[in-house]
């Protein structure tokens, strides 16, 4: 579909099939995806480079995200849950699947039938894996998660301890994986990294020998003494950036646009929307376009007047956004758009290349991970790949 209006404006593929009725859409760049994918297996080296897919792979879609990078290459993926571990088993019979929740009690037969690996944070859940291998007659796979800091979830140190004082616990199942999870990668110069990486390779000592895995996405530009045996980026896979500081490596995965509903003429010092919080400083054309809070934009981009917002695009035009962002709908001031490109029905990219999730998180006082995972059901998606569905 792409669109009549003159200028560049945003377009998709032909053959998407856009519904009428689809006020908004999230248009999901698998290339993209796979290249960021493939930058990531580059700079982890002989690392083997996972997929981390939960929360239906950050809100894109798990299916066709988990089919796209094992088409590129990946053979392992996380997800939270049990329920989107067998989803991801559905779609992908011959991939190492690992439940980063863990073992929930009287969990253990959840697993069974669909080849999935929890990782284990505490004594309590490893006894209760080795008492259900037992039962099965069978060494089954699981990872063990040693904490290093984040007082979050893992095993603390004494219970790393206990557990290698009963070394014959672990007979009872295969450690396929030793991780722990970094709390500042994103800053690369935070002393926290390297505290928590020497302690990794502390505690990880106590215990068996078994391929280890530390970095997320921050951590697996650290550097070769952070890969181990696996690095699962996330975020980096979506094209959020995996540092907060220095330029984003990745590519731009997300394009979400909407459909102006309405366009007005409103006069010097009308105001627009919710609280009448913003008041126009000139006779402007204000469009109302079909996005809101209930699809996941967020309602912290709200503009007061005079405050400098995010801004969309029609074409190459900017376009402030203006007021506050309603449960349905958002505003922006298209008063330098040609109104020929204004018409009812025609597009504005609200989040893309041009305005990354980065740009909008930073305004809005948050991170990419809860917007994109906030994306709704309502937001029409699309999935392009060079131009093939």
């Amino acid at each position: 579909m792409t669109s009549a209006y003159p200028g560049r404006m945003w377009t998709l593929s032909p053959g998407k099939n856009i519904p009428l009725s689809a006020r908004s859409v999230l248009s999901v760049d698998l290339g993209a995806l796979r290249a960021n994918w493939a930058k990531l297996n580059q700079v982890s080296g002989r690392a083997e480079c996972a997929g981390v897919v939960k929360a239906d792979a950050y809100g894109l879609g798990l299916e066709p995200i988990a089919r796209a990078l094992t088409n590129e290459g990946c053979k392992t993926f996380f997800v939270a849950t049990i329920d989107e571990g067998r989803r991801a088993r559905m779609v992908q019979p011959g991939a190492t699947i690992y439940i980063l929740d863990g073992l929930l009690p009287g969990a253990e037969t959840n697993y069974t039938g669909f080849d999935l690996k929890p990782v284990l944070s505490s004594l309590a859940e490893i006894r209760d894996w080795a008492a259900y291998s037992r039962s099965r007659g069978r060494r089954l796979p699981a990872a063990i998660h040693i904490d290093t800091g984040m007082n979050r979830m893992g095993l603390p140190e004494s219970e790393v301890e206990q557990l290698a004082a009963e070394p014959g616990l672990l007979d009872n199942f295969e450690v396929c994986l030793i991780v722990s999870h970094l709390a500042c990668a994103d800053e690369p110069g935070n002393a926290m990294n390297e505290m928590q990486r020497q302690r990794f390779e502390y505690l990880r000592a106590k215990l068996p020998p078994a391929p280890a895995s530390l970095a997320n996405s921050g951590g697996t530009f650290l550097g070769n003494g952070y890969h181990f045996d696996l690095v699962r980026p996330g975020i980096a896979l979506y094209g959020g950036r995996a540092h907060e500081t220095g330029p984003n490596l990745m590519k731009s995965v997300v394009t979400c646009a909407a459909r102006i509903m309405q366009v007005r003429d409103v006069g010097v010092g009308a105001s627009i929307g919710y609280g009448a919080t913003y008041r126009v400083q000139r006779p402007s054309r204000i469009a109302t376009i079909g996005v809101g809070y209930a699809d996941g934009f967020l309602r912290a981009l709200s503009v007061g007047t005079g405050e400098a917002g995010p801004v969309g695009f029609i074409g190459d035009y900017p376009v402030p956004i203006v007021g506050r962002v309603s449960m349905d709908f958002i505003t922006v001031d298209v008063t330098d758009v040609p109104p020929e490109m204004t018409r009812r029905g025609a597009w504005v990219e609200v989040m893309g290349p041009r305005i990354t999730v980065d740009d909008l998180t930073d305004k809005a006082g948050t991170i990419g991970y809860e917007l994109l995972t906030r994306l709704g059901q309502r937001v029409h998606r699309v999935y392009e790949d060079g131009g093939r569905t």
